[in-house]
């Protein structure tokens, strides 16, 4: 495996917008998708952190999912 030297350059915002739009199309891409995955994992992770916080539900019994399931399907074949 080879070693890979870090090299960390200051840039300013308006830099790095310029750089990115002297890309060719399919990098620009490659950008947008890293970008959006930021956000997203950012998004998910307080999401999971949200539902973490919360008290467990113990009321609901696999009763209650069946008669939930049998009456989401009577609904749908009724419309």
């Amino acid at each position: 495996m080879m070693a890979i030297d870090m090299v960390s350059i200051p840039i300013t915002l308006e830099q790095l917008i310029t750089a990115v739009q002297q890309l060719q199309p399919e990098e620009r891409a490659e950008v947008a998708r890293a970008l959006v995955l930021v956000d997203l994992r950012s998004d998910l992770r307080a999401l999971i952190q949200e539902l973490y916080a919360q008290p467990p539900v113990d009321d609901i019994t696999d009763e209650n999912i069946m008669a939930e399931i049998k009456a989401v399907r009577q609904q749908s074949h009724q419309t």
